[in-house]
């Protein structure tokens, strides 16, 4: 599907659906237009090479949809891959990237994705309650479509950041071994997001220091807010990963402090029947000639002894500070 935002300074802007005479509004510059392709069957996929006349090579990228983030300055217009996060964070399965083209030329920004992207309509909805946006030139534009992709990334942190805390607060209340599977499942969220935005950052760099022709001086100042809440991904990335470092580390320390507890009671336990086992024991041997065996009051002797070892034992035991 091709969906197109043309502005120019007479009519204003508006949306048309379907195939227009691209090569026409490429060469009226007064006009700036943005082309999306979501999802392009072959035919839609062909004004790419016929309207607009990119490279075959970015247009193989484009259409293989590669993982990589990058730019490609061909000087008449930019290539760009990005990778917008998508999904919720902490499932089964790694979480899961979208990427999409960027074409730049100097009146027009060119969109390609083959999966849905809502963050799209709302740029939509967005140039219909302000132009300004495009009317700015092609170079702006695209610094709006970014910054609106760069802003994924923190709906992504906002659910890794609840799940976060959710863990922390379980680890002190209830120690489960399906903690730890968690804090796995949220810490490799949170290294991808990381290596994701690592290239992306570096790619919104070279735009901020106005590497490209295409990008003017007075537009380039804009593309280093990007960069910087690129930064700030990481850096958030960052804080999550060590709080989850610690909330591993904490769940083995609760885990060990509570298999420590047990040994001592099972120890404490074993000692305060040690010396009944003893006594009852060494009664039981089978021997004639035992002088308490004919005792009348031997077995509730037997009894008092038990009990006054067991209690010295437990009152020795709290001194110590054990129990």
């Amino acid at each position: 599907m091709i969906s197109s935002f043309v502005w120019n300074p007479d009519d204003g802007g508006r949306e048309i659906q379907g195939m227009l005479n691209f090569s026409e509004l490429l060469s009226k510059p007064d006009h700036v237009f943005w082309v999306d392709l979501s999802q392009p069957t072959d035919e839609e996929s062909f004004i790419l090479t016929h309207d607009f006349k990119f490279h075959p090579l970015a247009i193989e990228d484009v259409l293989t949809e590669m993982s990589r983030a990058k730019v490609d300055d061909y000087d008449d217009y930019l290539f760009v891959v990005f990778i917008v996060a998508s999904g919720r964070p902490g499932g089964e399965d790694e979480l899961p990237f979208k990427e999409i083209g960027l074409f730049l030329t100097k009146n027009c920004v060119v969109t390609v994705h083959f999966q849905p992207l809502d963050i799209i309509d709302k740029v939509f909805e967005r140039l219909h309650k302000d132009e300004r946006f495009i009317s700015r030139g092609s170079d702006f534009f695209l610094h709006t479509l970014l910054d609106h992709l760069a802003d994924t990334y923190f709906e992504t942190l906002r659910v890794i950041e609840h799940e976060t805390d959710k863990i922390e607060d379980d680890v002190f209340e209830d120690p489960d071994p399906e903690i730890v599977k968690r804090i796995f499942t949220i810490r490799r969220d949170v290294l991808q997001v990381k290596r994701t935005v690592a290239p992306l950052k570096e790619i919104v760099g070279q735009f901020a220091r106005a590497k490209f022709s295409l990008i003017g001086e007075g537009t380039a100042i804009y593309y280093s807010d990007i960069r910087d809440h690129l930064a700030r991904i990481s850096d958030e990335a960052d804080e999550h990963r060590d709080a989850l470092n610690s909330s591993l580390e904490v769940y083995y320390s609760n885990v060990s402090t509570r298999t420590n507890e047990i040994m001592k009671f099972l120890t404490i336990f074993t000692a305060l029947l040690l010396p009944p086992s003893f006594i009852v024991g060494l009664y039981g041997m089978n021997f004639e000639f035992m002088p308490e065996l004919n005792w009348e009051y031997g077995y509730i002797f037997v009894w008092v002894i038990i009990i006054v070892i067991v209690t010295g034992l437990l009152l020795f035991f709290r001194k110590r500070k054990w129990i």
